[in-house]
């Protein structure tokens, strides 16, 4: 069975293009794989904390001088590192706010990001440790130019951060898709939205069967 972690991260709950185009792609998905697992992580209703003191000291602890404080403090990065191991398939919906990624997701990355679990470190180099995962960002934007070295690519801190950031963490494999002008007039966001159901349709239909089981290996 295939795994599937879904990571919303837009403050709407209602009119959320980022959302409405995850749900699409969750049902192309669950339409073609219809044994995959899907674990939500919902960070509008269930916003994490950001991490403090006590949690960046306990990233830093060898395992034997862990306290009781120091685990309670790194239990959460625990959980949310095992939710994102254990997926095959990694999928983000956000919207973009000021000219990047949303701070509730910021906050999920702060608790996922970790020395010698996430990320390894032999005293000159990183690497990262989550590796084999397929990982789907879908974005929304409410204005045009950012793509294509429009006249907003410059200030687009949002794709180039989260390309990095995953290929740190190990994850290279990784397929953004977008849509621009969404607070365009109503032909054109629904033009530039309907663009993106289609390419979600196309990237999801052009998958080999049998592609989605074993995506780790």
């Amino acid at each position: 069975m295939t795994n599937l972690l879904r990571v919303d991260s837009s403050a709407r709950l209602a009119g959320s293009r980022s959302r409405e185009l995850g749900d699409l792609f969750e049902a192309s998905w669950l339409a073609r794989f219809p044994h995959t697992r899907i674990v939500r992580r919902e960070l509008a209703t269930d916003p994490l904390p950001h991490i403090a003191a006590e949690t960046i000291q306990g990233y830093y602890t060898p395992a034997e001088q862990m306290t009781d404080r120091l685990r309670e403090a790194t239990a959460l990065s625990d959980k949310l590192i095992a939710e994102l191991e254990s997926a095959d398939v990694l999928l983000l919906t956000l919207p973009m706010y000021n000219f990047s990624i949303p701070s509730v997701l910021k906050a999920w990355i702060d608790q996922v990001v970790r020395i010698h679990r996430t990320v390894g470190f032999d005293g000159q180099s990183f690497e990262g440790l989550v590796k084999g995962k397929w990982v789907y960002v879908i974005s929304s934007r409410g204005a045009a130019g950012y793509e294509n070295g429009g006249p907003l690519s410059a200030v687009d801190y949002q794709k180039p951060y989260l390309r990095h950031l995953l290929g740190f963490l190990g994850m290279t494999n990784v397929t953004f898709v977008e849509v621009e002008a969404t607070n365009a007039g109503p032909d054109v966001a629904t033009a530039n939205i309907e663009k993106a159901r289609r390419r979600i349709a196309d990237l999801v239909a052009a998958l080999p069967e049998g592609s989605a089981t074993g995506v780790a290996a």
